[in-house]
């Protein structure tokens, strides 16, 4: 997978990419990301991307220029022979975007070539969502100083969803969220901490039973913390039975 993002901000980018399982999956050669200062595609002495907006207000606005140019020079960079793909997303990270979930990510990560925005400022020149990006994405109901973060949330997200970019290929299936609810309580070494004991089930070896146990854990702590998951839940008859009960009593 290649991923380009546009940035006013560049720097910042420098750790986040740098480490853990995304630092592994730029090493296996399973993504490529790419860096691109918006800044280098004005052709003025002082590298102009914003101007003030039409009809007054607070805030400055970016330009629509270097950000459709810096998005032209990359899809002529990696599709020479022809103009354009229908098919990449160019996506601009804003509050007003669709609210970033696990199926999106799931979504994005099985395209080859994502393009990201980080809108600015007092926001962007209209004309870039209207004639440039094909998907809009908010990482949660709140207001960043920039896109940067929500850019490198979302292409985490995604990237660790790519096969070999965890050690194992089930690691990602029982993440919380990846199966609508959220994760069942783990445990490790030593059996006994402070009198605090590992569940008996989970020493048992019998599978069977251990995977119903966590089942049943995953659906009993969404109730308790997100109940609002539990409408889109995958659940059987005798789980969505026994959610109705804990909600009754």
């Amino acid at each position: 997978m290649r991923i380009d993002i546009l940035t006013l901000f560049p720097g910042m980018f420098q750790g986040p990419f740098n480490e853990s399982i995304f630092q592994r999956a730029v090493d296996k050669e399973l993504v490529m990301v790419n860096i691109h200062n918006i800044r280098d595609y004005t052709h003025d002495k002082h590298h102009t991307v914003d101007d003030y907006a039409y009809g007054g207000g607070i805030g400055m606005v970016i330009k629509a220029e270097p950000v459709f140019e810096a998005v032209e020079s990359i899809i002529s960079e990696v599709y020479p022979d022809s103009d354009g793909r229908d098919d990449l997303p160019v996506i601009l990270l804003t509050p007003q975007g669709r609210l970033f979930r696990q199926k999106i990510a799931e979504e994005l990560s099985g395209h080859s070539h994502l393009i990201l925005i980080c809108g600015h400022y007092e926001g962007i020149d209209e004309r870039i969502r209207e004639h440039l990006v094909t998907d809009e994405v908010s990482i949660g109901d709140y207001v960043l100083s920039g896109g940067e973060l929500a850019a490198m949330v979302l292409t985490d997200t995604v990237v660790r969803l790519l096969p070999g970019a965890l050690g194992s290929k089930d690691s990602a299936r029982d993440d919380s969220h990846s199966t609508g609810l959220l994760e069942y309580p783990q445990y490790t070494r030593p059996e006994i901490y402070r009198d605090w004991p590992v569940p008996q089930v989970l020493l048992s070896g019998n599978h069977g039973q251990i995977a119903r146990w966590r089942r049943q854990q995953a659906i009993l702590r969404t109730l308790e913390r997100r109940p609002d998951l539990l409408d889109k839940a995958d659940l059987g008859a005798e789980e969505r039975a026994l959610v109705e009960k804990i909600q009754g009593s």
